[in-house]
């Protein structure tokens, strides 16, 4: 299957990173290099782009996409280490980072990686395809392990029944499939619940977040993007369900706060001055045009922060 992952909110993420044609910009999420071809045909001979991503076959087709461009280059390796990767590269502050948080088109779409409840594959969903899979989760973890993510991951209000069911049949036999859990899921949630939306997506989402280590990774890598700021950099981060969009808007309010010294203080004692400003105070989400074009970029939601001065204090 060919690698197709169509860039949401890419006029967006362009205007919000306010490209320099001579800058350095990075792509943490190089995926089908759509982002990434859009942000590097904007630089100049002078300018770079340094694109990562997890997934090797995402490098595999990123690389040959971008292979026009002597001044982009793509790394394997997971956004989480951006700054060592950057540092080993010579490289040191940079003028923005896009950070695209969705599971491309062709993840979902190759039934063998295992990331879709639509088709029979077996239970994968590893973006790196290196370490522990979904399978390992299915099977090995507690109940009360399986409860807790997707409750906490899924925000699946059945969780431990579906945790409960789950542990009962692979009592019988390991659950190997896609299709074996989703029907588990199916069988575990009342009939009301399935009529109104596939009842599979928050089990799946929460499995696949456990897996690939998603929120320490996106808790890592934001930290990794923002201090590699230059003063003016602007970070553009694109998430896709409300648990990665909650962090990643605490952690731009962190960066935004000043004073934090009591509120009955008759003067700040602390020191703390804003790092950064928010360029748009609420998410920018797909127009209607889009929507049409790309029904995927329906929960998308687009926030960008800019760093301010730059102290050594």
């Amino acid at each position: 299957m060919e690698f197709v992952h169509i860039p949401v909110l890419l006029e967006e993420c362009i205007d919000g990173l306010d490209i320099n044609p001579d800058g350095i910009y990075v792509d943490g999420t190089a995926g089908g290099a759509g982002h990434s071809s859009a942000i590097v045909s904007r630089l100049s001979d002078k300018g770079q782009l340094i694109a990562f991503d997890r997934d090797p076959d995402a490098v595999k087709v990123a690389s040959d996409r971008l292979s026009p461009y002597s001044n982009a280059r793509v790394i394997h390796s997971n956004y989480s280490r951006m700054r060592e990767a950057l540092d080993e590269l010579g490289i040191g502050l940079v003028d923005g980072v896009l950070m695209d948080l969705g599971v491309s088109s062709y993840q979902l779409d190759e039934e063998s990686r295992g990331f879709s409840y639509h088709g029979d594959a077996p239970l994968d969903m590893r973006m790196s395809r290196e370490g522990m899979s979904a399978a390992d989760v299915v099977n090995l973890y507690t109940e009360q392990q399986l409860a807790k993510i997707i409750f906490e991951y899924g925000e699946e209000k059945f969780s431990r029944r579906i945790a409960s069911n789950i542990v009962a049949a692979r009592e019988k036999a390991p659950i190997e499939t896609t299709l074996q859990l989703a029907d588990i899921i199916r069988d575990s949630v009342p009939q009301k619940a399935r009529r109104d939306k596939n009842p599979c997506k928050k089990t799946f989402q929460a499995i696949r977040i456990a897996v690939n280590g998603e929120f320490e990774h996106l808790s890592k890598g934001l930290e990794d993007a923002f201090y590699s700021l230059k003063e003016g950099g602007r970070l553009a981060v694109i998430t896709f369900h409300s648990l990665e969009d909650r962090l990643v808007k605490q952690k731009f309010a962190s960066w935004c706060r000043g004073c934090i010294c009591p509120p009955d203080f008759p003067q700040c004692v602390c020191g703390c001055r804003p790092q950064g400003k928010l360029i748009n105070r609420k998410p920018i989400e797909a127009k209607e045009k889009e929507l049409e074009r790309n029904n995927r970029s329906r929960s998308a939601k687009l926030r960008v922060i800019e760093r301010g001065e730059i102290t050594n204090g």
